[in-house]
């Protein structure tokens, strides 16, 4: 098996000649007892496709998107039951087409709306606000004192006259701008959601929560008179799930383009079945031990599935390429798999374990729906060690490829080696070899890597538009978040520092001084609408109970007064103290939830609670949306990095381990580190910030296109380790491994390219980073290496033995 044939080519023993007991231990072990081996493969398949049937879920979960050990999400889910209101929530507004609110039919819808939306399961009733909760009161001050009472009159009956007493009840209250629209046209319902459903005790099934949504909506927007708005979490997440019901298409349409390109390339129908068999067997392996471990999927790991087959494509088509070349040869079908078997198997694990741990180090990144994404990915690149290294070649052994197909392999390298057909661009790709080639290579890749180096720095964490990034600009939910943003004076965008004290010490002079300067700091920075706390509330009942002068619109040092303060706003706004009065926060509401305005705002509560932190009173970061999110941007920051530099130790450990040579490690990681560069400039240049839909594309880029090198390159050293020059050596590496590199690189690209069509941007977003990083880690294997082994590899020689 080690003789050498002219052309630098293995011999190949026939059938009768070969020694089924040569190979390592798992080769006999497997092709020794095939049938045993492909009927365990059957049973587990059964076993686990019926498990995704019966147990696979999609929930997505609101505590899964947020990093639960940051301090600033420590400290909301420490105080969250005295922060109604400040955690999970949607908004829903309510349009008059055809007039104002204060249209007796409006005001009947609402109040059903309100009634649903009350009675919906998740909701968290005792903070629910609108024109109809009875908690939302009005106060005035008269010469007899204050007077109140719930914004809706208790007589109210559709009048003229209760009419005017609810628009007059509305000015009271102040609520114009907040519950209230400013041109009077729609009116809001505040809607907090519970964690989990107080009937069931399970968490919130947002798919329903949203539809339960959309059937309201659909209904009230059906009279032509009433439009319905609604934003918040739960309705994101329900949006992005209606969107990824889509996303099947899009599965299905890759596994179409990788089925007709692989075809196109073998015209051998066995074989491109048997490929994309054995990939979507590991989609189904996946899938099954993911459910069977109780996780399920949410709107981030569903992109997990196409990865594996996109993964599972690469290496299987790398073996049935093999397979199909020494058929070619003369080689028995079995003998073929196994001398593929041997040549390839130590480069595939490599990749897998490479790709794997691409996955894995996202589980450094303390969000749990990025540690389940990381979980489900390593599980699924764990499977295709044997349904795409064991399975296709033990399956290939006995099914072969057709002989059309193996005397068109066979031709193609005759006219390869005549200089025709790829033997053109073999020859072009040859030329990097050379000193004056591979210096220009390197040359151009030197200034690319630079140019996108300096515009990689202006890369920014965290969202860089309004509304929600995930969906598009023009999707409803956008539109919506657009015209409550332009409608309504306070923002859905919410940061809120916790005062926290001893019991009653919310009530302390010197606390309330302190809120009231950190909501003044606030209020000075450009991005920030405005303030509440309970000072205002305090003040202006101060003021109240002496007829309205505005000399006591001010904090008063007696304490009786900020007593009489607190008890009046515990009926008009409980919301700015929990009942102890051990807690209040200091709400900054924010123009928007970009990166930049989060971080700002972030600094400057940082700086307050730092300088003025004690035991008496601790101001403590941060709930709200925008708060939270400010969070996992820190986090996103903190971890970015590290999670290049753990991807980049362990992929270029395994190819140490694989190539024995530092050069050769080098060689198959310089390209990586090149695409790694240009993925964040073209980041920067379309506008896509580091955040959690975008984190996992730089890492998965790393452990996928390092499976270019490692086919490619393995193949070029085992040549050159039995004499041959490095120009012949990687000519035959590219015509046994690198026309599938390039094969494969297009397939990926050709099938994650449908993703642009996705109704979910950050889906279409990663579509084209990942398109970009399967086509450049595919140039850079096929003009960077041979490159880059001129200098490093170009007399690497140990006499090895090539079989």
């Amino acid at each position: 098996m080690g003789n050498i044939k002219q052309g630098g080519l293995p011999a190949i023993p026939a059938l009768t000649e070969f020694d089924p007991k040569s190979g390592n231990l798992l080769e006999r072990v497997i092709f020794n007892n095939r049938l045993l081996f492909m009927a365990a493969i059957a049973l587990l398949t059964v076993l686990l496709a019926y498990t995704a049937a019966t147990r696979l879920e999609l929930k997505p979960s609101f505590e899964k998107m947020i990093p639960q050990s940051h301090p600033y999400i420590r400290a909301f889910l420490d105080n969250r039951d005295a922060l109604r209101g400040l955690g999970n929530s949607v908004r829903v507004v309510v349009e008059n087409t055809d007039g104002d609110i204060f249209d007796p039919d409006y005001l009947e819808a609402l109040k059903q709306i309100n009634d649903e939306l009350f009675l919906t399961a998740g909701v968290d009733r005792a903070w629910m606000k609108s024109l109809w909760s009875p908690g939302v009161r009005w106060t005035e001050v008269t010469e007899e004192g204050f007077q109140g009472g719930p914004v809706m009159p208790d007589n109210y009956d559709g009048s003229p006259e209760s009419i005017d007493q609810l628009r007059q009840n509305i000015a009271r209250a102040g609520i114009v701008g907040s519950l209230v629209a400013n041109d009077f046209r729609s009116s809001m319902l505040s809607v907090p959601l519970l964690d989990r459903d107080s009937a069931t005790g399970k968490g919130i099934d947002y798919f329903a929560f949203s539809r339960s949504l959309e059937q309201v909506r659909e209904r009230y927007e059906d009279t032509g008179k009433f439009r319905i708005r609604v934003i918040g979490f739960a309705k994101l997440i329900g949006d992005l799930i209606e969107g990824l019901m889509k996303v099947m298409i899009f599965f299905a349409l890759a596994v179409a383009i990788a089925a007709l390109i692989i075809f196109a390339y073998t015209r051998c129908i066995r074989s491109t079945l048997l490929v994309v068999s054995c990939s979507l067997l590991a989609v189904v392996w996946q899938l099954g031990i993911v459910s069977w471990l109780g996780f399920a999927i949410d709107p981030y790991s569903i992109l997990v599935p196409f990865l594996v087959f996109a993964i599972g494509v690469s290496h299987a088509t790398q073996k049935m390429n093999g397979i199909m070349q020494d058929i070619g040869r003369g080689a028995h079908r079995l003998v073929a798999a196994r001398f593929t078997f041997r040549r390839l198997f130590l480069a595939g694990v490599t990749a897998l374990l490479s790709d794997a741990v691409g996955f894995a180090v996202l589980m450094l990144i303390d969000i749990p729906v990025i540690k389940e994404l990381a979980i489900t990915a390593s599980i699924g690149v764990a499977v295709l060690i044997f349904t795409n290294l064991l399975l296709m070649p033990v399956a290939l052994s006995y099914s072969g490829v057709s002989t059309a197909a193996a005397q068109r392999s066979l031709r193609d390298d005759r006219s390869a080696a005549q200089h025709r057909g790829l033997g053109r661009l073999w020859d072009l790709l040859d030329r990097f070899t050379s000193r004056r080639w591979a210096t220009g290579a390197l040359l151009v890749a030197l200034l690319m890597g630079a140019g996108g180096f300096a515009v990689s720095l202006q890369l920014q964490i965290g969202d860089l538009d309004a509304g929600a990034p995930e969906l598009r600009p023009d999707s409803r939910y956008n539109r919506d978040n657009a015209y409550i943003t332009t409608h309504y004076t306070l923002s859905s965008d919410l940061f809120a520092v916790m005062v926290k004290t001893p019991p009653e010490g919310c009530l302390d002079y010197r606390t309330l001084v302190l809120a009231d300067r950190l909501a003044w700091q606030l209020q000075q920075h450009p991005g920030v609408q405005v303030t509440q706390s309970l000072v205002d509330a305090m003040r202006q009942i101060t003021a109240g109970t002496y007829e309205g002068n505005p000399k006591f619109f001010s904090l008063q040092r007696n304490q009786d007064v900020l007593n009489y303060g607190a008890q009046q706003a515990s009926v008009n706004r409980p919301e700015l103290f929990n009942t102890e009065c051990s807690m209040m926060p200091v709400v900054a509401f924010l123009k928007d939830h970009k990166a930049q305005t989060l971080d700002e705002v972030a600094a400057i509560a940082e700086r307050f609670a730092r300088e003025n932190s004690t035991d008496e009173h601790q101001f403590l970061l941060a709930a709200g949306n925008a708060g939270i999110e400010a969070a996992t941007n820190k986090v996103v920051r903190d971890a970015n990095r590290t999670m290049l530099f753990y991807v980049y130790a362990a992929v270029s450990l395994f190819c140490l381990i694989t190539f024995r040579s530092w050069r050769a490690a080098l060689v198959a990681i310089l390209p990586l580190v090149l695409t790694s560069i240009l993925c964040e400039a073209l980041m920067v240049w379309m506008g896509i910030g580091v955040k959690v839909a975008t984190l996992p594309v730089i890492a998965l880029g790393v452990g996928i296109g390092v499976d270019y090198a490692l086919y490619l390159l393995s193949v070029q050293l085992q040549f050159q380790r039995i004499g041959l020059p490095l120009a012949d050596a990687y000519k035959h590496a590219l015509g046994f491994t690198g026309k599938v590199v390039a094969l494969v690189g297009v397939t990926l690209a050709a099938g994650v390219i449908t993703w642009f069509w996705s109704p979910i941007k950050f889906q279409a977003d990663m579509g084209l980073l990942l398109t970009f990083m399967f086509l450049w880690n595919m140039l850079g294997a096929l003009i960077l290496i041979p490159a880059l082994s001129h200098f490093l590899l170009r007399n690497e020689s140990k006499g090895a033995r090539f079989v």
